[in-house]
């Protein structure tokens, strides 16, 4: 909608983890050397927490373009699946056929294909999305195959990606035996001010902005103070502030506009359509809102009146002049 008037080739605030759009800030950039130095050293397991929407799976997707289209790779959206429906859905993310039916089975045919791509230079990798949501037993199971492995390192990493109540989970008793399998920790944290200011900066620029500096200095000191640094939100927001921006024809994004996409992003009141722009409706003040229900009550006694066997032609001219006036100034105050 807003693209020609902004001068973008394309959408720079989706939600989509496109790797396209990564902005590495330092944390990002090191949490991925060591995702990428987990895998590529066959390191076994690696553990990667962030809070909500601070871009973790856009890193995995960056992750793996890195290691290359040719390793096997396993994606668990659902982590609360029981360690059988993991296993189910690993065989048919490597595409292992007629693995057999018993778990004793599968396994068996897991390792066979496992020892077969470390053959061709090839590292198996498992992600476990959300990984604060298995369970204890789910997880000790998922340790175990990291019994699967050579005198040259293990044939399977296995990446645990969750919010920070994953590392609360891994911290019990009953789970120190895979605490002690765990290669290396990544932490992604909020972006500070300055680094949100030049995540969004540069995601205008990816996206083909001729002047990546659309967002006023104000206006990105208020996205960072209510987004808090949270990348997904950012992107929600600046998405609302270039919708407003554009509804009012707004070449240049000011604190103004972040306060209206805020309010459209907490109320979800989009701007309606009137004579070819957008305007958006005033809250109703308490004047106008008494006056509504006058006028209500106006016209409920009106028909009260007229329901009690009092026509409208036998009621006092004066008393219904009176009546109808109020009526309708009651209606003219609601409708402006």
């Amino acid at each position: 909608m807003y693209l020609d008037f902004y001068g973008l080739a394309e959408p720079p605030f989706n939600a989509t983890p496109d790797p396209k759009f990564l902005y590495l800030t330092p944390g990002h950039r090191e949490a991925l050397a060591h995702l990428v130095y987990g895998v590529r050293e066959g390191k076994g397991f690696v553990v990667l927490t962030g809070e909500v929407g601070t871009g973790k799976t856009t890193l995995l997707h960056t992750l793996l373009q890195k290691i290359g289209g040719g390793a096997p790779v396993a994606f668990i959206f659902d982590s609360t699946l029981p360690f059988d429906g993991m296993l189910e859905y690993m065989l048919e993310d490597f595409g292992i056929a007629n693995a057999g039916a018993s778990r004793a089975q599968r396994l068996v045919s897991l390792n066979r294909f496992l020892i077969e791509r470390r053959r061709q230079g090839q590292h198996a990798v498992v992600i476990v999305d959300e990984a604060q949501n298995c369970s204890a037993a789910t997880l000790e199971h998922l340790r175990l195959l990291s019994n699967f492995e050579t005198p040259a390192g293990k044939l399977l990493q296995i990446l645990l990606v969750g919010q920070p109540e994953l590392s609360e989970k891994l911290a019990r008793p009953e789970l120190r035996q895979l605490r002690q399998r765990i290669a290396m920790r990544c932490v992604i944290r909020p972006l500070v001010p300055e680094e949100t200011r030049e995540y969004i900066r540069s995601r205008l620029s990816v996206a083909g902005a001729s002047d990546p500096r659309l967002f006023g200095d104000a206006a990105l000191e208020r996205i960072a103070g209510y987004t808090r640094g949270i990348p997904r939100l950012i992107n929600i927001l600046c998405d609302h502030c270039l919708l407003v921006g554009y509804a009012e024809q707004t070449r240049r994004i000011g604190r103004d506009v972040v306060e209206r996409g805020i309010e459209y992003l907490e109320e979800g009141r989009r701007p309606a359509r009137a004579r070819g722009m957008f305007w958006r409706p005033a809250r109703p003040s308490l004047s106008r809102v008494m006056g509504g229900l006058g006028a209500a009550a106006v016209l409920a006694g009106l028909t009260i009146f007229a329901a009690g066997g009092h026509g409208f032609g036998t009621a006092p001219a004066h008393l219904m002049d009176q009546l109808l006036d109020l009526a309708r100034g009651a209606r003219d105050l609601v409708m402006r």
